[in-house]
């Protein structure tokens, strides 16, 4: 495993990482996690299902709503694989070049979740502040455009991340962090310098995630402006509660992100304990409560999906 390629790797095989002190409860942690995995894989489904095949849910925030979804299954799909081969199987090897791919993928996902939110504020901000003129802002042709730039966005800018790691030397520990590879944890481990890569990193977590966030609350400051200025408590609660399905995927989706990214950054002394529960509420939990909020908290989903259940 030490042998040294052209790509100046020491390490080619890198250890993925359970629940420190709890191996023996490896197998039953691992059908929660399923159970969160397949929740978060039907539950986003049925919303594309439903949204596909509905025709009076072909609405700009219902195409965005498909676009979280599909951006939570590539979320899924991308950290699973690795997940349930520690926690199921115990197996814990993987291959330098295959945890470059799988970070390119997941952070991709992950970044791409953080626009679509941003697309999504953005849709409620003009729906509320300039209701005439939705519909000739948010057409079909403009959302499909701006979803296309999302994406072309959110897998771009990772692009050079796996490109730089392999030309680190990693030499002393080959443990990860986690059970699936994050960028950040990786510079971890390398012995050459690694200046650029962390100065990229947090060049990304502050052209993305910062910069999304700091839209998201400038778009709801703009909003609150606008319900105050409607006249009856009852028009201000009905504008205001379109917007608490998209408030509390935003919370659902940021905090655990926010934690991870606090705990690799200035929690280099936490215990391995608080990466890994970081690590798992910030894949499992975002991907499979989405789609059941927005189940719950919109009207024509849940009379959608009622009748789908009938």
């Amino acid at each position: 495993m030490a042998a040294v390629k052209a790509t100046n790797v020491s390490w080619t095989t890198f250890m993925l990482r359970g629940i420190p002190g709890a191996e023996e409860a490896h197998i039953w942690i691992s059908i929660f996690l399923f159970t969160f995995s397949l929740v978060s894989v039907l539950g986003n489904c049925i919303i594309l299902f439903i949204i596909r095949n509905t025709t009076h849910l072909s609405d700009p925030m219902y195409m965005f709503i498909s676009m979280l979804a599909l951006s939570d299954l590539g979320l899924t799909f991308s950290t699973l694989p690795t997940e349930l081969s520690v926690f199921w199987f115990n197996k814990k090897n993987i291959d330098f070049d295959i945890c470059l791919t799988q970070m390119f993928f997941f952070q991709s996902f992950s970044s791409l979740e953080s626009s679509v939110l941003v697309l999504m504020a953005f849709d409620r901000f003009v729906a509320i502040c300039y209701p005439l003129r939705y519909s000739s802002v948010l057409t079909r042709p403009n959302v499909l455009k701006i979803g296309a730039m999302s994406l072309i966005r959110s897998t771009s800018i990772h692009v050079p991340e796996p490109i730089l790691l392999k030309k680190l030397w990693f030499c002393n520990n080959n443990v990860l962090s986690h059970a699936f590879c994050f960028h950040p944890d990786l510079i971890r481990l390398a012995c050459s310098d690694t200046t650029i890569n962390s100065t990229y990193g947090l060049v990304l977590v502050l052209s993305t995630f910062l910069l999304d966030s700091v839209l998201i609350l400038w778009s709801y400051i703009m909003i609150l402006g606008a319900v105050l200025k409607i006249n009856t408590k009852e028009r201000q609660l009905k504008a205001f509660n379109t917007c608490v399905s998209h408030i509390s995927v935003v919370l659902i989706s940021y905090i655990p992100l926010i934690g991870l990214t606090v705990v690799h950054r200035f929690g280099k002394n936490a215990p391995p304990l608080i990466h890994v529960l970081m690590g798992l509420i910030y894949v499992f939990l975002p991907p499979a409560l989405n789609p059941i909020l927005y189940s719950l908290k919109t009207r024509r989903i849940k009379k959608a999906l009622y009748k789908l259940a009938c």
